[in-house]
């Protein structure tokens, strides 16, 4: 058990004497994880239980914005797929510390199901609620609000458009740079990348070629292990909880194309083919249908570069066989 930081109770509207503890739960491979658990003295001794996230450093302070605002995307467009997030914010005892705190997710919860949506339903409905228009703009662009996370990878989602100039400049390019940062120069690999970039992106992605295309709220990282089934236990029910909802965690948010979602669920696999089924009957591929598969190897193509950037090892050999088979395609004119 952890005391509770002054600056957890501050941002959830908390006076500093409230009764609360902090409970180790489970763990991140970047964060400290905790159930924090409140007695509500005014009301009946009931008892509010949150997710509380903390880590150290810069890098921590950047995730948990880009998280808590991923969240609250999500919810936005579809409430009972995810966590809603209250606040993140520094320590007031650690000013070097960071925190975030959650809905608490009970993903061990085997009571009555909830809404009765399937993944393939809320994941579709996520996919087709258009962005909102960011501030300054007339019209819902590609980008974030603010600088996400892809494992610890840092993720620049400046307001962009068209799409291909989005993913070629502040996704392929910028990983690029990462992998280099972390692992060393690679001639052949930044080669590579730069061919994709400037031929084989727009000739996939280009607003001329592309149809149909509009962004909408992306997971980011959607990898079997970021998706569940789970209770939310939302202090703003009062008590009063869902049943048992498919949920999904640990976002990594962008304004998108939804197919840019499905990159790393192929990548990593775990969905089954009834989910891709029903999935793909609520959303239609984009024209030219026949060019799907390639979009979503050049999206997965990310995911291998990002992994490589944070892992090393056999990932550059992945890119390098989809940058391979892509330029060879449509890389050469």
């Amino acid at each position: 058990m952890s005391p509770v930081d002054p600056a957890i109770l501050s941002a959830l509207g908390l006076p500093p004497n409230s009764t609360a503890k902090l409970v180790s739960y489970g763990g991140g491979g970047f964060s400290s994880t905790y159930k924090l658990v409140i007695n509500n003295n005014n009301k009946n001794d009931t008892t509010q239980s949150y997710f509380v996230k903390t880590g150290s450093g810069p890098s921590a302070e950047v995730m948990f914005r880009g998280e808590h605002a991923s969240l609250n995307a999500i919810h936005a467009a579809v409430p009972s797929f995810c966590p809603k997030s209250y606040a993140h914010g520094t320590f007031s005892s650690s000013p070097e510390k960071s925190f975030l705190v959650t809905d608490f997710l009970d993903l061990t919860s085997t009571g009555p199901a909830g809404s009765g949506q399937s993944l393939a339903q809320k994941l579709a409905k996520l996919h087709t609620t258009p962005a909102p228009i960011p501030p300054g703009h007339t019209k819902p662009m590609y980008g974030f609000p603010v600088t996400t996370c892809c494992g610890a990878t840092e993720q620049d989602n400046s307001w962009t458009e068209p799409w291909a100039d989005f993913y070629a400049n502040r996704r392929l390019r910028s990983i690029l740079r990462e992998g280099v940062r972390k692992n060393g120069n690679d001639a052949k690999l930044a080669e590579a990348v730069e061919a994709v970039a400037s031929k084989v992106v727009p000739r996939l992605l280009g607003d001329r070629h592309l149809k149909g295309v509009m962004p909408v709220v992306v997971h980011g990282d959607l990898w079997s292990g970021n998706h569940g089934r789970g209770r939310i236990l939302s202090p703003d029910q009062e008590g009063e909880n869902g049943g048992v909802e498919e949920v999904v965690y640990d976002p990594s948010c962008v304004y998108g194309h939804s197919e840019y979602e499905l990159g790393i669920m192929k990548m990593f696999g775990g969905f089954g083919s009834g989910f891709w089924s029903e999935y793909g009957k609520l959303v239609k591929k984009s024209d030219p249908v026949d060019e799907y598969d390639d979009r979503v190897a050049l999206y997965e193509l990310y995911h291998h570069l990002n992994h490589f950037a944070l892992f090393g090892g056999g990932y550059r050999g992945g890119a390098m066989s989809i940058m391979k088979k892509l330029i060879a395609k449509y890389g050469q004119s």
